[in-house]
């Protein structure tokens, strides 16, 4: 990813009154140098989205798919909306849905191992922070089985809340309703609770209660 942050990033684009994520777009159409400051303000919140889902390797080739195509449509973004964010999250689900089967095949390898590739790795794994990382990986199991047992449309909404987005940005990163994504996430949340049904809550940890809150 740093390869293509400093491909992408130009001095032009650089300094603290480069303005919002709109005002950056519309300026990349005269110097397209501009547009690598956006890469550098959302790449690393995309690539945690992405690898949550396919993995930090493939999250390192989609990344750079996803501001490939942002900076060949930047022509046509919608300026009033000043956070660009909804708008690359939507590219980055299109190109992760792409890969829908690698996506579960990764989340039920999660669920089979306990290994989570895209998680930060626990640094002391002695003692109490070695039963952490127990309790940690049979929660990230049970978590990675129940969302490989969601359909693509409920995961996309619940991963994308989870990275961050409020509704209105959810549904514009989708192209549907607000309405659409409450109700979607309101199944996915439900779904979620009911496969980790039974569970000790200790167990379940501060990740599943993220996801079904």
């Amino acid at each position: 990813m740093s390869d293509i942050a400093r491909r992408a990033s130009g001095p032009a684009g650089a300094g603290p009154d480069a303005g919002d994520d709109a005002s950056l777009i519309a300026r990349s159409l005269r110097a397209p140098e501009c547009f690598g400051l956006l890469f550098d303000r959302h790449a690393p919140a995309v690539h945690r989205y992405i690898a949550r889902r396919l993995g930090p390797d493939a999250a390192d080739d989609l990344v750079a798919e996803t501001f490939l195509v942002a900076f060949r449509k930047r022509g046509r973004y919608d300026a009033g909306q000043a956070d660009a964010r909804p708008w690359l999250y939507g590219i980055a689900t299109r190109l992760v849905g792409q890969h829908w089967r690698d996506e579960v095949r990764f989340l039920r390898a999660i669920a089979r191992t306990g290994v989570d590739p895209a998680a930060d790795p626990v640094a002391d794994p002695v003692g109490d922070r070695g039963a952490d990382r127990v309790t940690a990986q049979a929660a990230s199991r049970e978590l990675a089985a129940a969302l490989a047992a969601l359909a693509p449309a409920q995961r996309d909404v619940l991963l994308l809340v989870a990275s961050g987005l409020g509704y209105q940005e959810a549904g514009l990163a989708l192209g549907v309703p607000a309405g659409t994504v409450s109700s979607r996430l309101a199944r996915a949340r439900r779904i979620v609770r009911e496969l980790l049904s039974g569970q000790d809550p200790a167990r379940s940890g501060r990740d599943s209660q993220r996801w079904t809150r």
